[in-house]
């Protein structure tokens, strides 16, 4: 029998959630303090969510924790891009004023906040937090977790024996060495457990899997050990399911005409229990949605193999989730295996791969189709006599086949169509003299065209995704603490 059950039993009550000191004859005393469940709220599901959402999660209602999920793979590149501008950035600079709106939260009501905002520069994410919380008078604890990065040695791990191959095609990393813009490993959520451990009020992380920022606060409360894979496996789905913000509270929902007052959409936090088990929920009063159809569609997303999501931290089964509505926005999740983690780390690379240039124009009725189609042919024909190389050339219609590529649908007399024209190249220059081609159209094209605006189109770097695997010996986060 547990300490936890027999002091139950001694005094015939629940002993979480305040310390218990039980003397014997001997004088020997226990002290136990076991929460029922913490709460762990999302604040953002991508960079460039909801500016007001983490502020109204601290203050909508009680929240141990505050999640802020900022990176994609796409996202990393353009840090990096930043970084290389201004040695300063490479992080979401919109991250620090959220730690400066929260601060007498952080500090009154111990509400903690995990987030990657970090990106390729955590260290000064770090830097400008701690500014903001020293100038308003505070003094907080931030950890900071990095060695994700590997950009600047990626070519001796090449040499000593780690190929990184594209996943998807089996290409060697060495076709593409010298035109990477960033590497990073995806790390899962234990260093974010020994930087809570260590007492940090704000965890920045560069690049750590989404479902890690969520597990991380379950493993350091709970007690849980990292070889329990079904636990593993309930804070990694738990932290899959709220990762996207309110995807998973009616925002992006297919059935998305019954989600009420989506203008003040809550997003969702989790509630989450020792044993594994969790509620998918919000704060009273907010807008949106939680139900058993919200949260199965947002379990949907990004999976490939439902029986094995594999995550840093453990292979998750999504086969065996338990899913009921408990009450209205209370969705109750548990039954959730879980298997052992793999000996790799996944690898986002971003790339330099050319060209592009995208422009519009829009034709109205009479016979808009037919006006955007002939005037997307007379464009390439022009390129091709001026002897213009394209390695993609695309025409669509917006409004007829832009999200249809079937063309399959019956013709019909539209009031307006848009053009968007899109080519790629390795030429730069070569793209910008087809851009010049564009607005002449307006005089030399067909008639009843309209929406250009904003100058001549001009090219922009293609930035390519390059997804790989290396061994977990190879690289070792690292925490370090601040205050």
């Amino acid at each position: 029998m547990s300490i936890v059950n027999r002091l139950d039993t001694l005094f015939g009550r629940s002993v979480s959630d305040r310390p218990v000191a039980v003397s014997s004859t001997v004088l020997i005393h226990f002290f136990i303090v076991v929460k029922k469940n913490i709460r762990i709220a999302s604040g953002q599901g991508f960079w460039g969510d909801m500016p007001a959402a983490p502020l109204n999660q601290v203050n909508d209602g009680p929240i141990d924790y505050l999640i802020l999920d900022y990176l994609a793979e796409v996202t990393m590149s353009i840090m990096q891009k930043q970084r290389e501008r201004n040695q300063m950035h490479g992080y979401a600079l919109d991250f620090p004023p959220v730690v400066e709106s929260v601060l007498d939260a952080i500090v009154q009501k111990g509400v903690k906040i995990v987030t990657n905002a970090g990106g390729v520069n955590p260290h000064a994410c770090k830097d400008d937090v701690l500014r903001r919380a020293h100038n308003a008078g505070y003094s907080i604890k931030v950890a900071v977790v990095d060695g994700d990065d590997i950009m600047d040695y990626i070519k001796q791990l090449i040499d000593s024996g780690h190929s990184m191959e594209n996943m998807d095609t089996d290409e060697p990393l060495t076709s593409i060495v010298d035109k990477i813009l960033s590497a990073n490993v995806y790390f899962g959520a234990r260093p974010i457990v020994e930087a809570l451990k260590s007492g940090a009020d704000v965890v920045i992380t560069g690049r750590v899997t989404d479902t890690g920022l969520t597990l991380g606060p379950m493993i350091h409360e709970f007690g849980w050990k990292f070889g329990d894979f079904d636990k593993m496996a309930a804070g990694t789905i738990a932290g899959h399911i709220i990762e996207c913000g309110a995807q998973c509270s009616g925002g992006n929902f297919t059935d998305w005409l019954r989600i009420p007052d989506m203008e003040n959409i809550g997003f969702p936090i989790i509630e989450a229990y020792p044993d594994g088990s969790f509620v998918v929920t919000k704060h009273e009063g907010t807008g949106g949605c939680v139900d058993t159809m919200t949260v199965s569609e947002q379990l949907l997303y990004e999976i490939g193999d439902p029986s094995s999501y594999i995550t840093p931290d453990c292979i998750a089964d999504f086969t065996s989730i338990q899913i009921e509505q408990q009450a209205p926005n209370r969705v109750f999740v548990n039954g959730i295996k879980g298997m052992p983690a793999t000996d790799s780390y996944k690898v986002s690379i971003s790339y330099k791969d050319g060209f592009k240039l995208t422009s519009t124009l829009v034709y109205v009725w009479p016979d808009a189709l037919q006006k955007a189609e002939r005037a997307g042919e007379i464009l390439h024909k022009r390129a091709q006599s001026l002897g213009i190389i394209f390695d993609k050339y695309r025409v669509e219609m917006v409004g007829f086949n832009s999200c249809n590529e079937k063309n399959d649908q019956s013709p019909t007399d539209y009031n307006e169509v848009q053009l968007r024209v899109s080519a790629t190249s390795a030429s730069e220059s070569d793209l910008n003299r087809f851009g010049r081609e564009v607005a002449p159209l307006i005089l030399t094209g067909p008639s009843g065209v309209t929406g250009f605006a904003g100058g001549r189109p001009k090219s922009s770097e293609i930035v390519a995704y390059w997804p790989a695997l290396l061994s977990k010996k190879a690289v070792e986060p690292r925490i370090s603490i601040f205050s």
